[in-house]
């Protein structure tokens, strides 16, 4: 079998591909929405890339993987069943109709008759309610779109096909293990590598914009802009703060919401860096700890992890842009509009042209055909209703002590770091330290 890239393909192929080579993730190779039809070719960058300010593109000398072991096909309502129960979600064809496109919740049962396989999707569980059976599915359409992407069909009769073609697939064990990639000079030398960066950051540091030495060479890309941490409305503090409110001596001595009382709460982690350079630290760092902060207040309700879109608060300029920003106001954004998910605004490390802030820059969906080379259809594209999130408070916090208090009582936060050469270069694992003398 041979997928058609954004026009098309099969589970099975991709399963096949992941057996018998090496995926990697999303900080290693962001969605584009683009493929070896319109514009992606396969390459070693492809897989893997990473971006510095005024430098090419370039792949990474080491990186994660990940594989497949056993795969394969099956269909039946049984068959789904156990699969999904002793090993879990499976993907699986539907026929996608226009009742599937409207569909808000509930358990849809639809009775057009429909059953021409058009679509894929991953089966994550099933159920039943009110005696009636159904299938928990999420789709690919985004947060905004069903039961916050998900969808629940009716289990037993075949609905829209959902039980005709499923695929399913073991993972390789590579993490704990830390199996990793070394990329070969060949790969270094793959003639469909695209090495093109942005025009971002600006061509030479605004002194206004960065803190500590002005050398480009050294100028990371990523500063905070000015001296006040909250504009406008200024802080928003809760009635005790959190270091009122225990006692910092009494603390644990590991605190790491990755793993707290056996949970993960994290959002998962990013790259500015990709698919070209961004220095957007000051939206990823603000959006990732506000996300982590909903993972561990609504554990127990949330469909999924909880990710906030980093790129609508970039394009909206809600603190910064690519060139730099503050974190302050991002919060206050959050505070007074709320955020948009992730799924809503694809990061693309792209400063907004247009100077606005329209719906489309905040969520949007896109549709039919694949974009060409060399348009970007957002004529194809409208915004779209989705849900925010909000803050009730934030405020600055300093000093070692207000950092522990905050971190166990409410969870990660975001903070400035001086990112020198070797901490980007160097670091590989351990506790870190660098001295710096100063100038």
């Amino acid at each position: 079998m041979q997928d058609d890239g954004c026009h098309g393909g099969y589970p099975q192929a991709a399963y096949s591909w992941m057996h018998f080579n090496e995926v990697t993730d999303e900080t290693c190779s962001i969605y584009e929405a683009r493929g070896h039809d319109n514009g992606r070719p396969c390459s070693a960058m492809a897989k893997c890339r990473n971006c510095d300010p005024f430098k090419p593109c370039f792949i990474p000398d080491t990186y994660n993987i990940y594989n497949v072991d056993e795969f394969g096909s099956f269909h039946g309502e049984d068959a789904m069943m156990q699969e999904i129960y002793q090993r879990g979600p499976i993907s699986c064809g539907i026929a996608a109709n226009d009742n599937l496109e409207d569909y808000t919740g509930g358990i849809l049962h639809d009775l057009s008759g429909f059953n021409e396989i058009n679509h894929a999707i991953s089966i994550v569980g099933y159920g039943v309610e009110n005696g009636t059976k159904y299938w928990v599915i999420r789709n690919s359409w985004g947060q905004h779109w069903g039961e916050s992407g998900f969808v629940r069909l009716i289990r037993g009769i075949s609905n829209l096909g959902i039980e005709d073609d499923c695929s399913w697939a073991t993972p390789v064990d590579t993490w704990t293990k830390n199996m990793k990639h070394t990329t070969t000079e060949e790969e270094h030398l793959d003639i469909n590598n695209n090495p093109t960066n942005g025009p971002y950051p600006a061509d030479e540091p605004n002194p206004d914009m960065f803190l500590g030495k002005k050398d480009k060479s050294t100028w990371k890309g990523c500063s905070r802009r000015g001296e006040t941490t909250f504009s406008k409305l200024g802080e928003q503090r809760p009635e005790k703060m959190s270091w009122e409110t225990v006692d910092v001596k009494a603390l644990p001595d590991n605190v790491d919401w990755r793993n707290f009382n056996g949970t993960n709460y994290l959002s998962w982690n990013k790259n500015q860096h990709i698919p070209i350079y961004c220095g957007s630290c000051w939206s990823q760092g603000t959006t990732s700890s506000i996300a982590d902060r909903f993972n561990i207040k609504f554990y127990d309700t949330l469909a999924s992890p909880v990710g906030l879109s980093a790129q609508a608060v970039v394009s909206c300029e809600k603190g910064g842009d690519c060139n730099g920003g503050e974190p302050g106001s991002v919060y206050e954004w959050a505070y007074v509009h709320g955020i948009p998910h992730s799924s809503c605004e694809q990061y693309t490390a792209h400063n907004n042209d247009n100077m606005t802030c329209s719906a489309m820059d905040q969520c949007k969906d896109c549709t039919w055909p694949p974009c060409p080379v060399g348009q970007d259809c957002q004529d194809k594209c409208w915004g779209v209703e989705y849900k925010k999130h909000y803050v009730s408070s934030y405020y600055g916090v300093a000093g070692a002590d207000q950092m522990k208090a905050e971190l166990y009582t409410n969870g990660p936060i975001s903070c400035g770091i001086q990112a020198t050469d070797g901490f980007e270069q160097n670091y590989t694992g351990g506790i870190y330290k660098e001295y710096i003398a100063d100038p």
